[in-house]
């Protein structure tokens, strides 16, 4: 149900705590306190080593939210019934496990959003009548959630198709929210709304439980800024699905995007058919600027057995094609990924995919979609064999190098075959907490490289790249940086942001 990707290429991966016993006991014959379930809800997977290790979260996470600290530590919020306003906090190593912060949240946090801010703490907005936000950590005991009106007006009579709102940080500084169908531009300091932008047309709900997904942009950096900001929007389900799935019909999901230019004078949303309808999917950004959808139903809704017709193919979206041109549809998968499913990238340039519950507890068989508790990985194109002569092969500087605001750095690289040093690009990408089809705190960075990519070897290469400007366009913390050659990227390095 919950996925993250962590600065050491291990991944927590956690699911709600009272679905049943879990296949995989906790470590030397411990259960839970007060139970019967000795099994863990919660484990650490070594993608070097493909090995697993339990981990026991305590309270029930069942739809919270979460993102990594600039520390590299994954804060982790809310959830259901004693998990409603627990905050967690999880610090990877060999022996770590859950630690937990009862009452560490202001209100009740079941289905919100999180997001790393510019000064280091999270802001964790909305959830299940909770329409407000609040930060983590608090600069006071007495410090409380702040109302925010727009959840309320977003907010459906008797469904809530405002939840999981999707939020991205602005480089300004202000806050992106969209929710059901519309969005601002919203002032967290001052508690301000900045400005409203237009519903998007049809009026069709994009928000849990109609679930579609949305990502911010590929951003492009130009002589510290980036001039072009513009958000995506997909799928979800039309109005009505919610009633008409819970009465057992089965309404077919919206096969359409919405894409809007913020940095234009007078916003408006651009509409786009994809090829094939989705709710419940996942919109990843891949390190060559593609957007990548993946899982999900083609009818229905989310919530248990609401959903029908998983869509197995993946499909990919290139945002500087021309309208018209943008979706390829890829290979398709041969395991359904419905309600509570995951999928975060790698930086191998994969995607892990992971989960698939539909169902009030697990269910293994003799129903329409049984539980899937595997991981599996989903190669884009770029991963195909034709491509390997062509792949970067980051040389310096070392994994785990801080970089600087708007300081300049050098990355040298190696390719075998075939070089157009035109095609160089640096990008930038932070790993995202993902949950419900939201890869909550994602973004992608091109970075300011000018024309600088030549030859200082036979078959090695520099390019010269200037770090991302301020907090606002980067918040502190651990990025993946990737070396881009016609479309296809190196394994990525990591780097802290400082």
């Amino acid at each position: 149900m919950h996925m993250q990707l962590l600065p050491n290429d291990r991944v927590v991966v956690f699911d709600r705590t009272d679905f049943g016993v879990s296949n995989i006991s906790l470590p030397n014959g411990k259960c839970r306190p007060n139970s019967n379930d000795c099994s863990a809800h919660s484990v650490e997977y070594n993608l070097a080593t493909g090995t697993i290790r339990p981990l026991e979260v305590l309270t029930n996470v069942w739809c919270s939210s979460g993102s990594l600290m600039p520390d590299g530590r994954l804060i982790q919020t809310g959830g259901f019934n004693d998990g409603y306003k627990v905050v967690r906090i999880y610090k990877s190593c060999d022996t770590c496990d859950w630690q937990e912060i009862a009452n560490g949240l202001d209100q009740s946090r079941w289905y919100a959003t999180n997001h790393l801010l510019p000064d280091g703490r999270q802001i964790i907005i909305g959830g299940r009548q909770s329409p407000n936000y609040e930060f983590y950590p608090k600069k006071s005991a007495t410090e409380k959630a702040i109302n925010l009106p727009f959840l309320t007006q977003t907010n459906d009579k008797n469904i809530e198709n405002n939840l999981y709102p999707f939020v991205f940080l602005y480089p300004d500084g202000n806050l992106f929210i969209f929710a059901n169908n519309r969005a601002i531009l919203f002032s967290y300091s001052k508690n301000q709304v900045i400005k409203t932008y237009p519903t998007i047309p049809g009026g069709e709900p994009r928000s849990y439980p109609s679930t579609g997904s949305a990502v911010l942009l590929p951003m492009h950096l130009k002589a510290g800024k980036a001039n072009v900001i513009e958000v995506l929007v997909c799928g979800g389900a039309p109005k009505g699905s919610f009633v008409d799935a819970n009465n057992g019909k089965f309404d077919g999901a919206l096969n359409t995007c919405a894409r809007i230019k913020l940095t234009d004078a007078n916003p408006q949303w651009a509409m786009e058919t994809m090829p094939l309808a989705r709710l419940m999917g996942d919109m990843l950004l891949l390190p060559n600027g593609q957007v990548l959808l993946i899982n999900g139903v083609s009818a229905g809704v989310a919530g248990w057995e609401l959903g029908r017709n998983p869509v197995l193919n993946p499909v990919t979206y290139t945002p500087d094609n021309k309208a018209g041109s943008r979706f390829a549809t890829q290979n398709p998968s041969t395991r359904p990924r419905v309600y509570h499913s995951t999928a975060i990238l790698l930086r191998d340039g994969r995607v892990l995919v992971g989960g698939s519950n539909a169902h009030n507890k697990y269910v293994f068989q003799n129903v329409l979609y049984p539980t899937d508790l595997s991981l599996e990985s989903f190669s884009p194109s770029y991963l195909d064999k034709s491509s390997a002569p062509f792949r970067p092969t980051i040389l310096s500087p070392a994994s785990n190098t801080v970089i600087n605001y708007g300081k300049v750095y050098s990355i040298k690289f190696t390719i075998s075959g075939g070089v157009d040093l035109s095609t160089i690009a640096v990008t930038m990408v932070s790993p995202s907490f993902n949950t419900h089809s939201f890869s909550q705190n994602q973004r992608l960075l091109v970075l300011d490289s000018g024309n600088s990519a030549k030859a200082v070897g036979k078959r090695d290469y520099k390019v010269v790249i200037t770090a991302p400007p301020s907090g606002n366009v980067a918040p502190a913390g651990n990025y993946i940086i990737f070396v881009v050659h016609k479309g296809i990227p190196s394994t990525g390095i990591w780097v802290h942001m400082q």
